[in-house]
């Protein structure tokens, strides 16, 4: 597992996405997670959309299905889920501003809770299924995490992750040139272990299902989004403004995107998605 010194607190995992609001949707657009290329042909929207569907297959996501969103960003996953598939989605974001973003694009079956996931208020055994897309790597307790998901969900239910991983045998170099800062810029509390997750869903009372590595079919996102964001830095002068600014906190994860696609690219970053079914009491 790769995890900073110091774990960021859920303030400083809001204040990232609050301080790269404006950024994240000019470059990833309202749904901040990787496509999914199957063919290689598809857009990134259509890739974007297609990881979307892959995990909503993997829930089994019915017509008045109950929903959770864990980690739900600016609600794009969960408006489509209301709306393709009929769910009642509720969402959760620690992030004001895409709380915000959300509130300002309602949509029928879709309802966005600003909060901590690890101190949720919402109803035990109430949900059909819970999805998490790269949102558990910035949980500060990942047994917290999964503790939540199996009280939400009533037994049967399917609870998806898609989750950043580390390669267990990344080298030193890997580990302390791309890993470590990746996971410190991003304001990130790990970038775990397949082995990790697999035993954290045992250990909180899940059946493992199926678990898949899509390195390769995600991993193109990271160069798109390189070519977005210089294409921005060179037609849009708030960007030269924000990384000129010292006071900006996270103007380090310019630097990031370009770390992250060389992690990808020499295998020292996974893509995970893991599919667990809560056991019967």
């Amino acid at each position: 597992m790769i995890a900073p010194a110091r774990h960021p607190s859920s303030t400083a995992v809001a204040d990232h996405y609050d301080e790269l609001d404006q950024f994240y949707r000019d470059i990833w657009g309202d749904h901040v997670h990787h496509g999914l290329w199957v063919t290689g042909r598809e857009t990134h929207h259509e890739a974007t959309l297609q990881l979307v569907r892959h995990v909503a297959g993997l829930a089994q996501i019915k017509r008045g299905a109950r929903v959770c969103d864990i980690g739900c960003g600016y609600g794009a996953t969960a408006r489509m889920l209301a709306a393709d598939y009929g769910a009642q989605v509720t969402g959760v974001t620690v992030s004001p501003a895409q709380f915000h973003y959300a509130e300002n694009h309602p949509a029928p079956g879709v309802t966005i809770l600003l909060g901590d996931w690890l101190a949720n208020l919402l109803e035990s055994a109430a949900f059909d299924a819970a999805i998490a897309i790269e949102s558990t790597e910035h949980m500060a307790d990942l047994p917290g995490f999964f503790h939540q998901a199996a009280r939400i969900l009533r037994p049967g239910a399917r609870l998806v992750i898609c989750a950043w991983l580390s390669d267990p045998h990344a080298s030193a170099t890997q580990r302390a040139f791309l890993l470590e800062p990746a996971c410190r810029e991003g304001q990130m509390a790990r970038i775990g272990l397949a082995s990790e997750y697999r035993r954290l869903f045992e250990e909180s009372g899940f059946t493992v299902e199926r678990e898949e590595d899509v390195s390769q079919l995600v991993k193109r996102t990271w160069p798109l989004c390189a070519r977005g964001f210089l294409t921005s830095v060179i037609r849009d002068p708030r960007y030269i403004k924000y990384l000129m600014n010292r006071h900006r906190r996270n103007r380090i994860f310019a630097l990031t995107i370009f770390r992250i696609w060389l992690a990808f690219e020499t295998g020292a970053l996974r893509y995970g998605i893991l599919t667990g079914v809560k056991k019967s009491a």
